[in-house]
């Protein structure tokens, strides 16, 4: 049985913006601020990091590249596509099993 992966978590750009501000203004450890908000560490130093590097722009709310319509579709396809071939595969071992006790 397959199971589904956790959805990764998005955070808002004025979250970001704040956690990051929060970070930079307070004598506090990175470590504390990020238990406090609920979040890694290294998200704080990896959105710094962007916003020093690329900007504000950089902190958007994003999950990746979009996929294409068809793509969602294969991967959704080659899932159930698995998990048939493992259901086949463990109907055949229980056809195997009974029919050595009906011998």
């Amino acid at each position: 049985m397959t199971t589904k992966r956790k959805p990764y978590k998005t955070y808002p750009k004025e979250f970001k913006l704040e956690a990051v501000r929060l970070m930079e203004t307070s004598n506090r450890p990175a470590s504390e601020i990020a238990a406090e908000l609920g979040i890694r560490r290294n998200l704080l130093y990896k959105w710094k990091e962007q916003l020093e590097t690329k900007g504000e722009a950089s902190l958007k709310s994003k999950r990746g590249r979009p996929l294409s319509a068809d793509q969602g579709e294969v991967t959704t396809l080659r899932q159930e596509n698995e998990r048939l071939r493992e259901e086949v595969e463990i109907l055949k071992k229980a056809a195997a099993y009974f029919a050595r006790e009906l011998k």
